[in-house]
């Protein structure tokens, strides 16, 4: 193994096996813990897509919460799953279907284009070029300024479904989809995601569809692995500490080190990262 692939290893935690249920427990006791440590907070709020990684993340969100119910004798800690479509979305069923069988206690809907629109509008009055990919990225960023406006509202926390396989390549949006309170999945690479919704009884549209963000309009449904260039086959492997094609493991190490700044906090002057 190559030193930069153990040094990625390290930072993001990946095992090469797991006890899917040993993770489920897991991720479920940390958020049930940060609500403990917070007494303020009551509510969970996440976006639901309808893809792998927002029906995992609601499901545990959503077991954590019972949990915290049931333990605590308080009623009021909820789950809000929230819907953040762009107009009307392809994927809308498949959102649908996720937030029934993670049994979301309360579902929001929030309109993202309006907001949108008028912020490339008011972009372009200042003779700004807005490229589809950039307008991409507001969309995403928009999606988080909703959920953190209903966090806000019920005394929340914003839950990201940041994983290893999308940390190590960067592919979110910078205080779009990056942001987040707690990210519960974040060891686990696309593969262990899968297992755990195995184990859950997720049905199985949700988990084995093809990956896309959806945020271009030139390409609309865009396959993430169209997108990055290397499948999430080659990507769980080279994070679980096996031997990939060379141009594979180039094209992830590339992501990995042209988005180091998307996994790092905001830069001061005592920060090593920007010499």
């Amino acid at each position: 193994m190559k030193k930069l692939q153990q040094q990625i290893i390290k930072e993001l935690r990946v095992k090469p096996q797991i006890d899917p249920q040993a993770e489920i427990r897991r991720s479920i006791d940390f958020m049930k813990a940060y609500l403990k440590k917070h007494p303020f907070l009551k509510t969970l709020v996440l976006g639901i897509s309808g893809g792998q990684d927002s029906t995992l993340t609601g499901k545990l969100s959503q077991l954590a919460i019972t949990e915290m119910r049931q333990e605590t004798k308080d009623d009021t800690y909820q789950f809000i799953a929230v819907r953040l479509p762009y107009g009307n979305q392809a994927d809308e069923q498949d959102a649908l279907d996720a937030i029934e069988y993670m049994q979301a206690d309360k579902t929001v809907r929030v309109n993202i284009k309006p907001a949108t629109d008028q912020m490339v509008a008011s972009l372009l009055e200042n003779k700004l070029e807005v490229s589809d990919f950039n307008k991409g990225n507001i969309k995403a960023r928009q999606r988080m300024i909703a959920q953190y406006g209903v966090a806000g509202a019920l005394h929340g926390a914003v839950v990201g479904t940041d994983h290893a396989a999308e940390a190590i390549t960067g592919f979110y949006t910078k205080y779009g989809d990056g942001g987040a309170d707690i990210t519960p999945i974040w060891r686990l690479d696309k593969r262990q995601g899968k297992q755990l919704l195995k184990v859950l009884q997720a049905p199985e549209h949700l988990y084995l569809k093809t990956p896309t963000a959806d945020l271009e309009e030139d390409r609309p449904a865009l396959a993430d692995e169209v997108a990055l260039g290397v499948t999430y086959q080659n990507i769980d492997d080279y994070l679980e500490g096996k031997e990939i094609p060379e141009a594979a493991a180039k094209k992830i190490e590339n992501w990995y080190l042209k988005t180091q700044h998307k996994r790092h906090l905001p830069i001061n002057v005592y920060d090593e990262f920007w010499k």
